[in-house]
């Protein structure tokens, strides 16, 4: 997990205090380092930082951060201050990507409808049955709304997690309207006193105009509490561009990211709630019911800077 973006980080510290060292050597440490040579040994940690899918204005920050924690030191303080500094800028971020999904909907009035927007392959019917398992297990009662009615295998799948987590589905048949699904699921729930309605939408491409409209719809209708992005750590920045569409389009509160298990590169965790300025709920990191677990700064940090 994230070997990639660890290691090219390394790399970055190892090239920064080379440098540093043979500038103390030749100097014998009495100058302060240069906005200039900063900016040059910077380069480096930028490259790095595209390299592994990290967003621009993410980078960017970083950057910023490292530099402001550097520049003025003398060389053998810079040489031993690189990866303090390289930490304080990514914790920093990753802090604000931060978003506590149970302390917003505990005392929220109920049936408290979420919707989950995202393109298909993103694991957004098995990100909702995590959900949904991790509702169960604090006490919540929940319906599931199948309301990707284009595609006869996402209600299929919805139907197998409902009946392994023994969680009421609502469905009507292939092709029908999705707002008409959303609407009964809610109705369902208030008659039946259900304390979440979680509700599946269609992933076709972000730039489908149909979809979007279809999604607008559907937001018009359930009027949902949260809507939630669920993007696909492997596919980095494009999953960043994503959410930023579906932004634009009905307005995303909160995001979970799936498959960082398997992400080699981190970009996509590393960025996405910092470039979209909304809060990173979950990461998904492995197949089980149980493998989606809330977002912490210190679990990734710990992930990027620990040993192999």
């Amino acid at each position: 997990m994230f070997r990639f973006l660890r290691r090219k980080i390394r790399e970055t510290e190892e090239a920064i205090e080379k440098e540093a060292e043979s500038e103390v050597k030749e100097k014998k440490g009495v100058l302060g380092i240069g906005e200039k040579k900063l900016d040059e040994l910077l380069w480096q940690l930028e490259m790095a930082l595209l390299e592994s899918d990290v967003a621009l204005e993410v980078v960017e920050e970083i950057k910023r951060e490292v530099k402001k924690n550097l520049l003025g030191m003398s060389r053998k303080e810079a040489k031993e201050a690189v990866e303090r500094a390289l930490k304080e800028a990514i914790s920093n971020i990753l802090k604000q990507s931060e978003g506590d999904f149970f302390s917003q909907v505990e005392k929220a009035e109920k049936p408290y409808v979420i919707m989950f927007v995202g393109v298909n392959g993103s694991g957004k019917t098995t990100a909702i049955a995590k959900l949904a398992h991790m509702l169960k297990k604090k006490g919540y009662s929940c319906v599931i709304a199948a309301g990707d009615t284009f595609r006869a295998g996402a209600i299929e799948q919805l139907e197998r997690h409902a009946k392994n987590l023994d969680i009421k589905l609502i469905k009507h048949d292939f092709g029908a309207d999705p707002a008409a699904v959303a609407y009964d699921a809610i109705e369902h729930a208030k008659a039946r006193h259900k304390d979440f309605v979680l509700i599946d939408t269609a992933g076709r491409m972000q730039t489908n105009i149909n979809l979007m409209e279809e999604m607008r719809k559907i937001k018009r209708v359930a009027n949902p509490d949260m809507i939630i992005f669920v993007g696909d750590a492997l596919t980095g920045n494009d999953a960043i561009e994503q959410a930023r569409r579906f932004n634009e389009v009905v307005g995303i509160d909160g995001v979970i990211l799936t498959k960082v298990d398997t992400d080699a590169k981190g970009g996509a965790a590393l960025s996405i709630a910092y470039a979209i300025k909304k809060p990173l709920y979950f990461i998904g990191v492995g197949q089980d019911y149980d493998d989606q677990i809330p977002f912490r700064a210190d679990w990734m940090m710990e992930r990027i800077f620990g040993e192999d």
